[in-house]
This record gives structure tokens, C-alpha cells and sequence, in this order.
């Protein structure tokens, strides 16, 4: 019988190889453990082999396979943890040598997926990851499958045999395809009816753990889920942030990135990722307190640039603030503007708000005008779609200054 890795905290070691500098590869493997943690693992030990390229068969080489063996019996690991996506020659292999569990970096993050989903849609989604990871590797993996039953990165939501052959999992791939387009359907008539209300749409993305949900629910008290864990939640929320007198946007968050984001995942999310693309704003959140924030940040524009999100209008917010210890210097030559936040102090989120408008207002036009008080529906038109920043009523009629959007500019 499987046990519940809940509740024994299987042990595992982390292996990792190192093509270019030293520091990236522990950076990596630093990352792994936590990615480890999360999924509720713990790690016993770690192994790092300097290579010019990954084994193609064994992942590392023959004497760092007998060094790793050598390790688990002293640690009385249950598993390893490779920091790369395994071909399924190499879990094959590897599974072979060592006769212990093989968990690589994407079926590590399918799981942690697995575990986060809250919604029909991301449950899917997972879902959908999951078998595509599969089906991908039932070639050549022969009887290793059901060595990968019970415990971390097995679990997910719906989740079937994993003896289920190409076909059945070819068929229930198509389902989910099928499912999931209804879900972009309707997520589609919402972006529409979000154009044609006219209200601007600002896109909250960022590495996993940048603080993106403690920003939006410092701004519109969303009740948002924050943890430190990674990937603390999957599901895109949208608010709505009212930035002056009338002036409203809609906040919308995005899962967070990762180095490695497995591209079963950013197929699987597109949906959900492309929330950005159509947004008229990003906002780039980014951890100000963690020493590898220039990764971090290369990894999200890396990330923006694979699911085509080019030429908008960036704010990268520098966040936890409130946890340095001294003032930092901060820039990002590819935002129009940075503002150094912190969500649980407050700090710079009045700023934040002034820069999203100044962006918003370039697209709108000013009128000052008077209107009769026949055309009092006009004035209705400009609160209801634009901003209305003085309303005065005259003899004449009422005199009032507006931002209106270009669409409105005619009927006004």
C-alpha cells in the first residue's frame, strides 16, 4: 500500500547539474529545495555534478550515479529530485540504477499545480499538464510508470492510472481541450464586454512569491489568499481599483513564473496567461529582497516574451520594501516607470495609484465644457465611461472638466 506522504514527509535528495556558473546551478538548487517544501518533501541532502551537457541516457555521469547511491542509503531517502525535465530514457534509466522514486523539476511543479487548483478551470488546467506530461513519456518508460504511484508529484485533481495507454489518455486529453475552450469562451465575452465598458485593464505579473496577491489586496481588499510558499494561488482574480473621484481600472493577477516554467504548463495556462496580453497595463512585481532579483526578473520578461506580451506600458513595483535592512537602488530599463512598494506598510501604493492614471489619461482626451441642462445624459455618458474631475451647475446649464476616452469624444 502507498503511504501518505502528508503524513511519513518522504526524504529526498536534490540533483542538479552544472553547465554554466557555479552560482546559478546552487541558485537552482536552492530554488528545487524550496519547490520541495512546498509540496510537503524533505530534503535530506543535494548533489551537484559540473558537466559542459546533461547526460543524454543518465542525466549525470556513471561515478556521480554510484556517489548518489551511496547517498540515499546513508540518508534513507525515499527519492531524488532532478532540477531539469527528464527525458523518459533518462527516468528509465535512472530508475534502473537506483531504485527509488524519480521526481523531476516539471512533474514537481504539475504536483504543487495539482495541490493549489481551486477552480474548474485551473483544475483543468492541471489536469491537462499532467496528462500531456505523460503521454509524452510513455514511450520508453515501460513498467517505471507505477513506480511513480502514490506520494509527491503523482496527485492531481481528476487524475487517472497512469497505466492508461496513449489512447485513453489522447481521449481525455481531448475533453479537457474541449472543456477548457468553453471556459476560454466565456472568459472571451467577458474581455469583450470589458472593451466595450471601456474601462482600462491592469495585469499584475511577476515571479512566483513577488508578492503580486498581497498587492492587489492591499489595493482592493480582494481577500486574496498570501502565503510564502510558492505558487500560493493559480486562480486569476479580477477587481476593480478606483483611482480617482470616478476613475476606475480593473486589477487582474496571473500565476506566477519560475526559471524552468515546464511548457506543459504555459500551454496548459495560456487562458489564464493570456489575461496579460490583453490587458492594457502591466504591472511587473517583483521581491526587492531577494538576492536574486535580476534572475527573477530576467526569467518574467523571458516568460512575457514567449506568450508574445510585448510593447505595453510596464510599472515594476520594487516590493518588500519593509524588508531591507538598508535603502537599495533600484531600475528596469524596459518599465515606463518603477515605484518601491510594500504591501503589508502601505509604502508607495498612493504613488502606484498616480501612475497607473498618468498612463490612463494619455489615452484620454480633456474637455472642458457647458452643457444645458437637457444634456444632462452626456454628463451620465462621462461619469459612467470616463472621468469626471469637476461638475458645476450655472444658470446657463452645468459646466464640467473630463478625462473622456476616444471612443466617447464624438457622443459628448
Amino acid at each position: 500500500m502507498d503511504c501518505d506522504w502528508k503524513e511519513t514527509e518522504e526524504r529526498y535528495i536534490l540533483v542538479g547539474v552544472q553547465q554554466n556558473a557555479y552560482e546559478q546551478a546552487e541558485e537552482s538548487l536552492d530554488e528545487l529545495e524550496e519547490l520541495a517544501k512546498t509540496a510537503g518533501a524533505l530534503v535530506v541532502g543535494r548533489l551537484l555534478q559540473k558537466r559542459e551537457v546533461i547526460h543524454p541516457v543518465t542525466y549525470i555521469g556513471k561515478g556521480k550515479i554510484q556517489e548518489l547511491k551511496e547517498l540515499l542509503w546513508e540518508q534513507e531517502a525515499d527519492g531524488i529530485f532532478c532540477d531539469d525535465e527528464l527525458s523518459a530514457v533518462q527516468m528509465k534509466h535512472l530508475q534502473e540504477e537506483l531504485d527509488c522514486k524519480i521526481i523531476d523539476r516539471t512533474l514537481l511543479i504539475l504536483d504543487i499545480f495539482a495541490a493549489r487548483a481551486v477552480s474548474s478551470e485551473g483544475k483543468i488546467q492541471v489536469e491537462l499538464a499532467q496528462l500531456r506530461y505523460r503521454a509524452a513519456r510513455l514511450l520508453g518508460l515501460g513498467n517505471v510508470l507505477s513506480r511513480l504511484g502514490g506520494g509527491i508529484g503523482t496527485r492531481g485533481p481528476g487524475e487517472k492510472k497512469l497505466e492508461m495507454d496513449r489512447r485513453l489518455i489522447r481521449e481525455r486529453i481531448h475533453r479537457l481541450k474541449q472543456e477548457l475552450k468553453g471556459v476560454e469562451r466565456h472568459r472571451e465575452l467577458l474581455r469583450t464586454e470589458r472593451v466595450r465598458s471601456g474601462m482600462k485593464v491592469a495585469a499584475l505579473v511577476g515571479y512566483t512569491s513577488a508578492g503580486k496577491s498581497s498587492i492587489e489586496n492591499a489595493l482592493t481588499n480582494a481577500g486574496i489568499l498570501e502565503d510564502a510558499k510558492l505558487f500560493s494561488t493559480l486562480d486569476t482574480t479580477t477587481r476593480a481599483l478606483t483611482l480617482q473621484g470616478t476613475q476606475q481600472i480593473l486589477l487582474t493577477d496571473t500565476v506566477g513564473f519560475i526559471r524552468k516554467l515546464p511548457h506543459h504548463l504555459i500551454e496548459a495556462f495560456k487562458s489564464t496567461l493570456e489575461e496579460a496580453r490583453y490587458a492594457d497595463i502591466i504591472l511587473h512585481v517583483v521581491d526587492a529582497s531577494n538576492p536574486q532579483m535580476d534572475t527573477q526578473m530576467y526569467v518574467v520578461y523571458d516568460t512575457l516574451r514567449q506568450l508574445g506580451i510585448e510593447g505595453k506600458p510596464i510599472i515594476t513595483l520594487f516590493n518588500k520594501q519593509d524588508l531591507l535592512t538598508e535603502p537599495g537602488y533600484f531600475r528596469d530599463l524596459q518599465a515606463e516607470r518603477i515605484v518601491q512598494t510594500s504591501a503589508k506598510t502601505g509604502q508607495g501604493l498612493e504613488e502606484l495609484r498616480r501612475a497607473l492614471l498618468e498612463i490612463i489619461q494619455k489615452d484620454l482626451i480633456y474637455v472642458e465644457r457647458l452643457y444645458s441642462f437637457k444634456e444632462a445624459g452626456k454628463i451620465q455618458l462621462i461619469r459612467k465611461k470616463g472621468q469626471l474631475l469637476e461638475e458645476e451647475y450655472v444658470s446657463e446649464g452645468i459646466v464640467i472638466k473630463a478625462y473622456v476616452p476616444k471612443e466617447i469624444y464624438g457622443k459628448i
